[in-house]
């Protein structure tokens, strides 16, 4: 099932239309390739409304079928997410991140949240470096 057909059939389960700027909006999505960021995303998409743009990547990101993930620079970036929580190699050269899970990690982290008496409601690891391509690349 294509990443178009997926978010359509989890949008109408949870009562969105399918509407043609929604479809264009998923469609340039799916063609990306690579993160992008909403303002890229605006950009190729000149007939649709940027309300609708932000509201769709914003309501894929609840859904857990777009990955968000802050880059160094304060910019925030999508890409298609392999679902389920999990954390993020981000490269400091090409902007290319790759998801990865730890559950010793996460078991770490409700550690240290329980160990100073606070509620852990989610949270986030963004790891920050030089991907091997780029490293092959520079050596």
């Amino acid at each position: 099932m294509s990443f178009t057909e997926l978010a359509n059939s989890r949008l109408e389960t949870i009562g969105f239309r399918w509407t043609a700027p929604r479809r264009a909006v998923l469609r340039a999505i799916e063609a990306a390739g690579a993160p992008f960021t909403v303002e890229e995303l605006l950009e190729s998409l000149p007939e649709v409304g940027r309300a609708t743009v932000f509201r769709t990547v914003k309501l894929l990101h609840e859904l857990d079928l777009l990955c968000r993930v802050p880059l160094e620079d304060g910019s925030i970036r999508y890409q298609l997410s392999e679902g389920g929580h999990h954390h993020h190699l981000i490269c400091r050269r090409c902007g290319q991140f790759t998801e990865f899970t730890d559950l010793e990690l996460d078991a770490g982290i409700q550690e240290q949240a329980r160990a100073h008496g606070f509620t852990l409601e989610g949270h986030a690891v963004e790891l920050y470096g030089i991907c091997a391509a780029c490293s092959a690349a520079g050596a």
